[in-house]
């Protein structure tokens, strides 16, 4: 069984910058997305990284903004967030076990974390 513990969540001022973890037990996970939940919106993919940490693709909104980045020794993927804005308040998720498809689609992913909550306030 696949388990994904995302942290790193909590609460910080426009223009500040949180690092999210992704933490798989004991299983190095190979195609890893990044996805967020805001309250009446769609989830919508952010970033994913690939096994070996390249190549990784963004969504527009977080491009330039956030970085996604892994360290398989700890199997663990990261989401570094900067320059963050009230509109990226959201609960966010990392999700594992990639079965083909476009990497945004959250339906082509067998497997999700808790998630963490990110709350920026202006």
């Amino acid at each position: 069984q696949v388990q994904l513990v995302e942290s790193g969540g909590g609460s910080v001022q426009a223009g500040g910058s949180l690092r999210l973890s992704c933490a798989a037990n004991g299983y190095t996970p190979r195609t890893v997305g990044w996805f967020r939940k805001a309250p009446g919106k769609e989830r919508e993919g952010l970033a994913t990284i690939y096994t070996g940490g390249d190549p990784t693709d963004y969504a527009g909104s977080v491009k330039g903004r956030f970085t996604i980045s892994r360290d398989n020794a700890k199997n663990t993927v990261y989401l570094q967030m900067n320059s963050l804005k009230p509109e990226d308040t959201a609960m966010y998720y990392c999700a594992a076990v990639f079965i083909g498809g476009m990497w945004y689609d959250p339906g082509r992913y067998k497997y999700w974390g808790q998630g963490t909550q990110v709350t920026v306030s202006s």
